[in-house]
Protein backbone atom coordinates (compact mmCIF):
# COMPACT_ATOMS: atom_id res chain seq x y z
CA UNK A 1 0.00 0.00 0.00
CA UNK A 2 1.23 3.47 -0.85
CA UNK A 3 2.39 5.75 1.92
CA UNK A 4 -0.31 8.20 2.93
CA UNK A 5 -3.23 6.21 1.55
CA UNK A 6 -4.31 4.90 4.96
CA UNK A 7 -5.17 8.36 6.25
CA UNK A 8 -7.27 9.91 3.48
CA UNK A 9 -9.92 7.90 1.66
CA UNK A 10 -10.08 7.32 -2.05
CA UNK A 11 -13.14 9.21 -3.32
CA UNK A 12 -15.00 7.34 -6.08
CA UNK A 13 -17.43 9.46 -8.10
CA UNK A 14 -20.18 7.41 -9.72
CA UNK A 15 -22.18 4.47 -8.44
CA UNK A 16 -22.62 2.39 -11.55
CA UNK A 17 -21.02 -1.04 -11.87
CA UNK A 18 -17.63 0.53 -12.68
CA UNK A 19 -17.70 2.77 -9.61
CA UNK A 20 -19.13 0.10 -7.31
CA UNK A 21 -16.64 -2.56 -8.34
CA UNK A 22 -13.73 -0.08 -8.24
CA UNK A 23 -14.74 0.80 -4.68
CA UNK A 24 -15.08 -2.85 -3.67
CA UNK A 25 -11.69 -3.86 -5.06
CA UNK A 26 -9.98 -0.87 -3.47
CA UNK A 27 -11.66 -1.51 -0.12
CA UNK A 28 -10.73 -5.18 -0.19
CA UNK A 29 -7.14 -4.07 -0.76
CA UNK A 30 -7.24 -2.19 2.55
CA UNK A 31 -8.07 1.31 1.31
CA UNK A 32 -10.62 3.60 2.91
CA UNK A 33 -13.18 4.47 0.24
CA UNK A 34 -15.93 7.09 -0.03
CA UNK A 35 -18.33 6.50 -2.93
CA UNK A 36 -20.60 9.32 -4.12
CA UNK A 37 -23.60 8.82 -6.43
CA UNK A 38 -25.92 11.60 -7.59
CA UNK A 39 -29.03 9.38 -7.34
CA UNK A 40 -29.47 5.74 -6.31
CA UNK A 41 -26.55 3.51 -7.29
CA UNK A 42 -26.71 1.62 -10.57
CA UNK A 43 -29.73 3.41 -12.02
CA UNK A 44 -28.13 4.66 -15.23
CA UNK A 45 -26.34 2.59 -17.90
CA UNK A 46 -25.59 -0.23 -15.46
CA UNK A 47 -29.30 -0.83 -14.95
CA UNK A 48 -30.36 -0.16 -18.54
CA UNK A 49 -27.96 -2.48 -20.41
CA UNK A 50 -28.50 -6.04 -21.49
CA UNK A 51 -25.59 -7.57 -19.60
CA UNK A 52 -24.03 -9.72 -22.34
CA UNK A 53 -20.54 -10.64 -21.11
CA UNK A 54 -19.03 -10.06 -24.54
CA UNK A 55 -18.80 -7.17 -26.98
CA UNK A 56 -21.52 -7.67 -29.59
CA UNK A 57 -18.91 -8.10 -32.33
CA UNK A 58 -15.61 -8.69 -30.51
CA UNK A 59 -13.58 -9.08 -33.70
CA UNK A 60 -14.38 -5.48 -34.68
CA UNK A 61 -12.50 -4.04 -31.70
CA UNK A 62 -8.81 -3.42 -31.18
CA UNK A 63 -6.44 -5.17 -28.83
CA UNK A 64 -7.24 -2.82 -25.94
CA UNK A 65 -10.89 -3.82 -25.70
CA UNK A 66 -10.07 -7.47 -26.39
CA UNK A 67 -7.59 -7.68 -23.50
CA UNK A 68 -10.09 -6.26 -21.01
CA UNK A 69 -12.95 -8.37 -22.35
CA UNK A 70 -11.11 -11.67 -22.18
CA UNK A 71 -9.87 -11.12 -18.63
CA UNK A 72 -13.37 -10.11 -17.53
CA UNK A 73 -15.10 -13.03 -19.23
CA UNK A 74 -12.84 -15.48 -17.44
CA UNK A 75 -13.37 -13.67 -14.11
CA UNK A 76 -17.16 -13.23 -14.13
CA UNK A 77 -18.15 -16.71 -12.87
CA UNK A 78 -15.82 -16.24 -9.88
CA UNK A 79 -17.19 -12.74 -9.27
CA UNK A 80 -20.77 -14.00 -9.28
CA UNK A 81 -19.98 -16.83 -6.89
CA UNK A 82 -17.98 -14.54 -4.60
CA UNK A 83 -20.78 -11.96 -4.37
CA UNK A 84 -23.40 -14.64 -3.76
CA UNK A 85 -21.36 -16.08 -0.90
CA UNK A 86 -20.68 -12.64 0.59
CA UNK A 87 -24.14 -11.10 0.23
CA UNK A 88 -26.72 -13.78 -0.58
CA UNK A 89 -27.59 -11.89 -3.78
CA UNK A 90 -27.28 -13.90 -7.00
CA UNK A 91 -26.14 -11.76 -9.95
CA UNK A 92 -27.16 -14.65 -12.24
CA UNK A 93 -24.05 -15.04 -14.35
CA UNK A 94 -25.85 -17.24 -16.87
CA UNK A 95 -23.72 -19.04 -19.49
CA UNK A 96 -25.97 -19.68 -22.49
CA UNK A 97 -23.68 -19.23 -25.48
CA UNK A 98 -24.33 -16.75 -28.28
CA UNK A 99 -25.45 -17.25 -31.89
CA UNK A 100 -24.60 -14.68 -34.58
CA UNK A 101 -26.89 -14.95 -37.62
CA UNK A 102 -26.09 -13.97 -41.22
CA UNK A 103 -22.93 -12.05 -40.42
CA UNK A 104 -21.46 -10.00 -43.25
CA UNK A 105 -17.94 -10.32 -41.82
CA UNK A 106 -18.10 -14.01 -40.94
CA UNK A 107 -14.60 -14.78 -42.23
CA UNK A 108 -13.15 -11.94 -40.13
CA UNK A 109 -14.93 -13.33 -37.08
CA UNK A 110 -13.53 -16.81 -37.60
CA UNK A 111 -10.03 -15.45 -38.18
CA UNK A 112 -10.27 -13.49 -34.92
CA UNK A 113 -11.44 -16.57 -33.05
CA UNK A 114 -8.54 -18.66 -34.33
CA UNK A 115 -6.09 -15.94 -33.28
CA UNK A 116 -7.42 -15.47 -29.73
CA UNK A 117 -8.48 -19.07 -29.12
CA UNK A 118 -12.13 -18.43 -28.24
CA UNK A 119 -13.84 -21.34 -30.03
CA UNK A 120 -16.22 -19.47 -32.33
CA UNK A 121 -17.42 -21.82 -35.07
CA UNK A 122 -19.99 -22.19 -37.84
CA UNK A 123 -23.10 -24.30 -37.31
CA UNK A 124 -25.66 -25.59 -39.79
CA UNK A 125 -28.98 -23.79 -39.45
CA UNK A 126 -30.72 -27.13 -39.05
CA UNK A 127 -28.72 -27.73 -35.87
CA UNK A 128 -29.33 -24.21 -34.62
CA UNK A 129 -33.08 -24.63 -35.10
CA UNK A 130 -33.01 -27.84 -33.10
CA UNK A 131 -31.30 -25.99 -30.26
CA UNK A 132 -33.36 -22.77 -30.60
CA UNK A 133 -36.80 -23.81 -31.94
CA UNK A 134 -38.20 -20.27 -31.65
CA UNK A 135 -35.69 -18.87 -34.17
CA UNK A 136 -37.09 -17.09 -37.23
CA UNK A 137 -37.10 -18.78 -40.63
CA UNK A 138 -35.34 -16.10 -42.68
CA UNK A 139 -31.76 -16.80 -41.64
CA UNK A 140 -29.26 -18.85 -43.62
CA UNK A 141 -25.96 -18.91 -41.67
CA UNK A 142 -24.89 -19.02 -38.06
CA UNK A 143 -21.78 -18.76 -35.92
CA UNK A 144 -21.83 -19.95 -32.33
CA UNK A 145 -19.61 -19.21 -29.37
CA UNK A 146 -20.25 -21.51 -26.41
CA UNK A 147 -19.84 -20.36 -22.84
CA UNK A 148 -20.75 -16.70 -23.41
CA UNK A 149 -22.69 -15.54 -20.37
CA UNK A 150 -25.04 -12.76 -19.51
CA UNK A 151 -25.32 -11.16 -16.10
CA UNK A 152 -28.53 -9.81 -14.59
CA UNK A 153 -27.22 -6.31 -14.16
CA UNK A 154 -29.75 -4.94 -11.60
CA UNK A 155 -28.93 -7.89 -9.35
CA UNK A 156 -25.20 -7.38 -9.89
CA UNK A 157 -25.65 -3.78 -8.74
CA UNK A 158 -27.59 -4.94 -5.68
CA UNK A 159 -24.89 -7.48 -4.81
CA UNK A 160 -22.11 -4.90 -5.12
CA UNK A 161 -24.02 -2.34 -3.05
CA UNK A 162 -24.68 -4.93 -0.34
CA UNK A 163 -21.01 -5.96 -0.28
CA UNK A 164 -19.91 -2.36 0.16
CA UNK A 165 -22.42 -1.72 2.94
CA UNK A 166 -20.91 -4.62 4.88
CA UNK A 167 -17.45 -3.01 4.95
CA UNK A 168 -16.34 -0.73 7.78
CA UNK A 169 -13.81 1.06 5.55
CA UNK A 170 -16.44 2.12 2.97
CA UNK A 171 -18.73 5.17 3.16
CA UNK A 172 -21.53 5.24 0.57
CA UNK A 173 -23.46 8.45 -0.13
CA UNK A 174 -26.41 8.25 -2.52
CA UNK A 175 -28.45 11.28 -3.67
CA UNK A 176 -25.18 13.22 -3.45
CA UNK A 177 -24.30 14.96 -6.69
CA UNK A 178 -20.70 15.98 -7.28
CA UNK A 179 -20.65 19.47 -8.78
CA UNK A 180 -16.93 19.97 -9.24
CA UNK A 181 -13.40 18.89 -8.45
CA UNK A 182 -11.15 20.61 -5.91
CA UNK A 183 -7.70 21.41 -7.23
CA UNK A 184 -4.64 23.15 -5.87
CA UNK A 185 -1.55 23.84 -7.98
CA UNK A 186 -2.70 21.18 -10.44
CA UNK A 187 -3.27 18.48 -7.86
CA UNK A 188 -6.80 17.17 -7.24
CA UNK A 189 -7.64 17.03 -3.54
CA UNK A 190 -11.34 16.17 -3.47
CA UNK A 191 -14.78 17.08 -4.79
CA UNK A 192 -17.54 19.59 -4.20
CA UNK A 193 -21.09 18.46 -3.51
CA UNK A 194 -24.31 20.23 -2.54
CA UNK A 195 -23.65 19.04 1.02
CA UNK A 196 -20.10 20.38 1.11
CA UNK A 197 -16.57 19.32 0.23
CA UNK A 198 -15.31 15.75 0.37
CA UNK A 199 -11.53 15.46 0.52
CA UNK A 200 -9.48 12.43 -0.44
CA UNK A 201 -6.00 11.24 -1.24
CA UNK A 202 -7.22 10.16 -4.68
CA UNK A 203 -10.35 10.96 -6.69
CA UNK A 204 -11.57 8.30 -9.13
CA UNK A 205 -14.05 9.56 -11.73
CA UNK A 206 -16.30 6.68 -12.78
CA UNK A 207 -19.34 8.75 -13.70
CA UNK A 208 -20.11 7.20 -17.08
CA UNK A 209 -21.60 9.58 -19.62
CA UNK A 210 -21.35 12.43 -17.08
CA UNK A 211 -17.57 12.11 -16.61
CA UNK A 212 -16.73 14.72 -19.23
CA UNK A 213 -18.94 17.32 -17.56
CA UNK A 214 -17.13 16.79 -14.29
CA UNK A 215 -13.65 17.12 -15.76
CA UNK A 216 -14.68 20.31 -17.54
CA UNK A 217 -14.70 22.01 -14.14
CA UNK A 218 -10.89 21.75 -14.26
CA UNK A 219 -10.68 22.91 -17.87
CA UNK A 220 -10.08 19.34 -19.09
CA UNK A 221 -11.70 17.96 -22.22
CA UNK A 222 -12.60 14.29 -21.93
CA UNK A 223 -14.02 12.95 -25.22
CA UNK A 224 -16.81 10.92 -23.62
CA UNK A 225 -20.36 11.68 -24.72
CA UNK A 226 -23.81 10.22 -23.98
CA UNK A 227 -25.12 7.71 -26.52
CA UNK A 228 -28.72 6.68 -25.94
CA UNK A 229 -29.81 3.07 -26.08
CA UNK A 230 -33.37 1.72 -25.77
CA UNK A 231 -34.47 -1.79 -24.78
CA UNK A 232 -37.72 -3.74 -24.55
CA UNK A 233 -38.59 -6.70 -22.34
CA UNK A 234 -40.88 -9.72 -22.77
CA UNK A 235 -41.96 -12.35 -20.25
CA UNK A 236 -41.97 -15.83 -21.75
CA UNK A 237 -41.81 -19.43 -20.57
CA UNK A 238 -38.52 -20.26 -18.87
CA UNK A 239 -37.47 -22.61 -21.69
CA UNK A 240 -38.55 -20.31 -24.54
CA UNK A 241 -35.05 -19.07 -25.43
CA UNK A 242 -32.11 -21.27 -24.36
CA UNK A 243 -29.32 -19.04 -25.75
CA UNK A 244 -28.61 -15.48 -26.82
CA UNK A 245 -29.17 -14.66 -30.50
CA UNK A 246 -27.96 -11.67 -32.50
CA UNK A 247 -28.71 -10.49 -36.04
CA UNK A 248 -28.44 -7.13 -37.77
CA UNK A 249 -27.13 -5.40 -34.68
CA UNK A 250 -30.12 -6.45 -32.53
CA UNK A 251 -30.06 -9.17 -29.90
CA UNK A 252 -32.30 -11.21 -27.63
CA UNK A 253 -31.07 -12.22 -24.17
CA UNK A 254 -32.79 -14.87 -22.01
CA UNK A 255 -32.92 -14.56 -18.24
CA UNK A 256 -33.31 -17.63 -16.05
CA UNK A 257 -36.91 -16.75 -15.17
CA UNK A 258 -38.10 -16.47 -18.78
CA UNK A 259 -37.72 -12.73 -19.28
CA UNK A 260 -36.25 -11.93 -22.70
CA UNK A 261 -34.52 -8.59 -23.34
CA UNK A 262 -34.33 -7.19 -26.88
CA UNK A 263 -32.04 -4.30 -27.77
CA UNK A 264 -30.69 -1.95 -28.59
CA UNK A 265 -30.83 1.38 -30.35
CA UNK A 266 -27.84 3.67 -30.86
CA UNK A 267 -28.84 7.33 -30.71
CA UNK A 268 -26.98 10.62 -30.31
CA UNK A 269 -29.53 12.67 -28.40
CA UNK A 270 -27.50 14.38 -25.71
CA UNK A 271 -28.59 13.63 -22.18
CA UNK A 272 -32.21 12.93 -23.18
CA UNK A 273 -33.10 9.37 -22.19
CA UNK A 274 -36.83 9.50 -22.90
CA UNK A 275 -38.11 6.24 -24.46
CA UNK A 276 -39.69 6.83 -27.87
CA UNK A 277 -42.46 5.15 -29.82
CA UNK A 278 -40.28 4.90 -32.95
CA UNK A 279 -37.65 2.94 -31.06
CA UNK A 280 -40.34 0.76 -29.48
CA UNK A 281 -41.73 -0.20 -32.89
CA UNK A 282 -38.26 -0.79 -34.34
CA UNK A 283 -37.19 -3.03 -31.46
CA UNK A 284 -40.48 -4.93 -31.57
CA UNK A 285 -40.03 -5.57 -35.31
CA UNK A 286 -36.48 -6.84 -34.70
CA UNK A 287 -37.72 -9.08 -31.89
CA UNK A 288 -40.37 -10.64 -34.09
CA UNK A 289 -37.90 -11.19 -36.92
CA UNK A 290 -35.52 -12.97 -34.56
CA UNK A 291 -38.23 -14.84 -32.66
CA UNK A 292 -41.59 -14.83 -34.52
CA UNK A 293 -43.40 -16.39 -31.56
CA UNK A 294 -43.06 -13.02 -29.81
CA UNK A 295 -45.64 -11.55 -32.18
CA UNK A 296 -48.68 -10.82 -30.06
CA UNK A 297 -46.72 -11.26 -26.82
CA UNK A 298 -47.01 -8.31 -24.46
CA UNK A 299 -43.97 -6.08 -24.03
CA UNK A 300 -43.66 -5.75 -20.25
CA UNK A 301 -40.89 -3.15 -20.20
CA UNK A 302 -39.41 -0.37 -22.36
CA UNK A 303 -36.62 1.94 -21.19
CA UNK A 304 -33.59 3.96 -22.27
CA UNK A 305 -30.13 4.56 -20.86
CA UNK A 306 -27.07 6.61 -21.73
CA UNK A 307 -23.83 4.87 -22.66
CA UNK A 308 -20.52 6.70 -22.12
CA UNK A 309 -19.41 6.93 -25.76
CA UNK A 310 -15.67 7.01 -26.44
CA UNK A 311 -13.34 6.66 -29.41
CA UNK A 312 -13.18 3.02 -30.54
CA UNK A 313 -14.84 2.00 -27.27
CA UNK A 314 -11.53 2.18 -25.39
CA UNK A 315 -11.99 3.36 -21.78
CA UNK A 316 -9.77 5.77 -19.88
CA UNK A 317 -8.11 4.03 -16.93
CA UNK A 318 -5.38 5.62 -14.86
CA UNK A 319 -4.12 8.89 -13.43
CA UNK A 320 -4.39 12.11 -15.43
CA UNK A 321 -0.73 13.22 -15.86
CA UNK A 322 -1.50 16.95 -15.70
CA UNK A 323 -3.54 16.59 -12.49
CA UNK A 324 -1.96 14.26 -9.90
CA UNK A 325 -4.57 12.67 -7.66
CA UNK A 326 -7.19 12.57 -10.44
CA UNK A 327 -7.89 9.05 -11.67
CA UNK A 328 -10.28 7.89 -14.37
CA UNK A 329 -12.21 4.68 -14.95
CA UNK A 330 -14.76 5.73 -17.56
CA UNK A 331 -15.62 5.81 -21.27
CA UNK A 332 -16.51 2.13 -21.72
CA UNK A 333 -19.16 2.95 -24.35
CA UNK A 334 -21.24 -0.19 -25.10
CA UNK A 335 -19.15 -2.55 -22.97
CA UNK A 336 -19.21 -1.28 -19.41
CA UNK A 337 -20.63 -4.47 -17.92
CA UNK A 338 -18.39 -6.61 -20.12
CA UNK A 339 -15.18 -4.81 -19.23
CA UNK A 340 -15.90 -3.91 -15.60
CA UNK A 341 -13.92 -6.61 -13.75
CA UNK A 342 -10.71 -6.08 -15.72
CA UNK A 343 -11.06 -2.29 -15.81
CA UNK A 344 -11.52 -2.06 -12.04
CA UNK A 345 -8.73 -4.51 -11.31
CA UNK A 346 -6.39 -2.57 -13.61
CA UNK A 347 -7.33 0.70 -11.90
CA UNK A 348 -6.53 -0.82 -8.51
CA UNK A 349 -3.25 -2.25 -9.72
CA UNK A 350 -2.14 1.14 -11.01
CA UNK A 351 -3.36 3.12 -8.01
CA UNK A 352 -1.73 0.71 -5.56
CA UNK A 353 1.44 0.42 -7.68
CA UNK A 354 1.06 -3.33 -8.20
CA UNK A 355 2.03 -5.23 -11.32
CA UNK A 356 -0.91 -4.64 -13.68
CA UNK A 357 -2.95 -7.57 -14.99
CA UNK A 358 -2.56 -6.30 -18.57
CA UNK A 359 -0.58 -3.61 -20.37
CA UNK A 360 -2.11 -0.30 -19.19
CA UNK A 361 -0.79 1.80 -22.07
CA UNK A 362 -3.92 1.74 -24.32
CA UNK A 363 -6.07 3.23 -21.55
CA UNK A 364 -3.83 5.96 -20.13
CA UNK A 365 -5.55 9.39 -19.99
CA UNK A 366 -3.23 11.65 -21.96
CA UNK A 367 -3.52 15.23 -23.22
CA UNK A 368 -7.01 16.07 -21.93
CA UNK A 369 -6.55 19.82 -22.14
CA UNK A 370 -9.40 21.68 -23.83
Amino acid sequence: MQAGCKGEPVVVVGGGVIGLLSALMLARSGMRVTLLERQQVGREASWAGGGIVSPLYPWRYGAGVTALAQWSQDFYPRLGADLLAATGVDAEVHATGLYWLDLKDESQALTWSARVGRGLHALALSEVRQRVPALGADFSRALYLPGVANVRNPRLVRALRTALQQMANVTLHEECEVTGLIGDAGRVLGVRTAAGEVRGGRVVVAAGAWSGRLLASLGLHLPVEPVKGQMILYKCAEDFLPAMVLAGGRYAIPRKDGHVLVGSTLEHAGFDKTPTQDAFESLKASAEELLPALKGTEVVGHWAGLRPGSAEGIPYIGEVPSHPGLWLNCGHYRNGLVLAPASCRLLCDLLLERTPIIDPQPYRPQALRG
